[in-house]
């Protein structure tokens, strides 16, 4: 199973033109697939899941729209996070939350505080976030707290930075609605990550269609700039081999070396 699974939730409005209903509606029975989607991951062992709910360009879209989704927000972090807690899911908000009113960033901040010993599964919710503003707050950040280093930094200087410290690179990037982009989503963090693309709209998405993302994850080779004989080499050493870890893209590597 992927350890982390990153989706971007495309096709509420589309889905509810095809039944002739207020884009709204698309939005509050995509909630009804966050719930099921938790569930399956909860369910089969996947450790962190990272949602995208609204972008930095989503502010671009018609006022009562933006205006409707910020109190659907609010709505979910109350109904739901009683029910996150109680089945140990941990909630993580993240994104340039400023924007957003002073009430909502007080309930972001309280549910996350009410949720934060927990560790089933870590549920990340991104919120006003874009991968631009994230690679350039975080070096914003790194320049200010090691101005020593100018010139001289690193991947690893950079990562404790990012607004995803706390978690493992994406093992499976998803998009729903049939769009085959990633739309400024984690830019930095998708490097190495495995993406699979559906037409399905994202209320439409039940466990059965995450079920099928994950068997086409299972699938794949991953090789990490290796190559296929050399993980076929590095499987097949004798188990009295030593073994050391090694890290490439953020993802922790077991390779054998001989005794």
């Amino acid at each position: 199973m992927p350890r982390h699974v990153a989706i971007i939730m495309d096709g509420n409005g589309r889905w509810a033109k095809k039944r002739f209903l207020p884009r709204f509606a698309g939005h509050r029975r995509g909630v009804e697939t966050v719930r099921e989607v938790v569930r399956y991951c909860l369910e089969h062992g996947i450790r962190y899941l990272t949602l995208f709910a609204f972008s930095s360009e989503n502010w671009r879209r018609p006022a009562d729209e933006v205006s409707l989704l910020m109190q659907l927000f609010v709505k979910a972090l109350q109904q739901e996070v009683e029910k996150l807690a109680e089945n140990g899911v941990q909630l993580k908000v993240i994104g340039d939350l400023s924007r957003f009113d002073p009430e909502l960033r007080e309930l972001i901040r309280i549910s996350e505080d009410q949720t934060a010993q927990n560790e089933r599964l870590t549920l990340t919710v991104a919120a006003n976030y874009g991968g631009r503003w994230d690679i350039l707050q975080a070096a914003n950040r790194l320049a200010l707290a090691h101005p020593e280093k100018a010139g001289q930094w690193e991947e690893s200087d950079l990562a404790p930075f990012l607004s995803m410290s706390y978690a493992p690179e994406p093992d499976l990037f998803i998009r729903t609605g049939g769009e085959e982009r990633i739309s400024n989503f984690l830019l930095w963090q998708l490097a190495y990550t495995e993406f699979y693309f559906t037409k399905a709209l994202w209320p439409e998405f039940r466990s059965a269609a995450i079920a099928e993302a994950v068997l086409s994850y299972q699938q794949r080779e991953r090789r990490f700039g290796r190559t296929s004989e050399q993980l076929v080499v590095a499987s097949d050493n004798s188990a009295g081999a030593d073994e050391t870890t090694t890290t490439t893209g953020g993802h922790s590597l077991k390779v054998q070396i001989d005794a």
